[in-house]
């Protein structure tokens, strides 16, 4: 297993599969978008949901809705065991030094969790209605509990907070990424955008066809 991120280290077309100590690899860079796509739609879904006319077309979307928080929950096992074998680019230097690396540990180790635990609240709550939980829109599980829609309702409550809190811990996330590209001028960022494995070859490659400056 340890050869394993060497055998993926890059593709035919020359794109960076795996991280390297610059910037993040085609795959973890995939995860991490299609997780934060994924969180703001079943966020939207779970939000207007009810916007939805009734029958076909609310099913359906809360169908989605539950669909995309078993995806993100896959998402982030599989992030987390390419984590293990293909540890990320080291956080980059800032004026606060070790206590913005804490910090930025802290709210990824919540984030995580987050991930985790709002998708499971939210099949609780289904499976507590007494209703079949649709596994990735293809089998359904019937409920092994009796019915309790007072405790299913408080449940909902917590899976709607956390939903809030997990939005916000995202969007802060954000804005520190943002910080880092602005103000601290580092690759924080950019090397998670998509291409950005490619930038020292491109780098390379212009330096190659202009030759040293005279």
């Amino acid at each position: 297993m340890g050869d394993f991120p060497k055998m993926a280290q890059r593709s035919k077309t020359n794109v960076q599969l795996t991280n390297s100590k610059l910037c993040y690899g085609a795959v973890p860079q995939a995860l991490h978008w299609l997780t934060a796509i994924f969180v703001i739609c079943g966020f939207l879904l779970g939000q207007f949901g009810d916007v939805l006319p009734k029958g076909h077309a609310r099913e359906l979307g809360l169908l989605v809705h539950m669909t995309l928080g078993q995806c993100v929950v896959v998402l982030l096992l599989v992030r987390l065991l390419w984590r293990k074998f293909d540890p990320p680019p080291p956080p980059e230097a800032t004026p606060f030094g070790r206590v913005v690396e804490i910090a930025a540990k802290a709210s990824h180790f919540t984030l995580y969790a987050l991930l985790i635990v709002v998708p499971i609240l939210g099949a609780v709550v289904q499976l507590k209605r007494g209703n079949e939980l649709p596994f990735f829109a293809v089998w359904k599980i019937p409920s092994p509990w009796p019915v309790d829609r007072n405790l299913a309702r408080s449940i909902l409550s917590l899976h709607a907070t956390l939903a809030d809190a997990l939005l916000i811990l995202a969007g802060i996330h954000a804005c520190a990424a943002l910080v880092h590209h602005w103000i601290w001028r580092d690759r924080t960022l950019t090397r998670m955008l998509p291409g950005a494995s490619l930038a020292p070859q491109r780098a390379r490659r212009a330096n190659r066809k202009t030759g040293p400056s005279s």
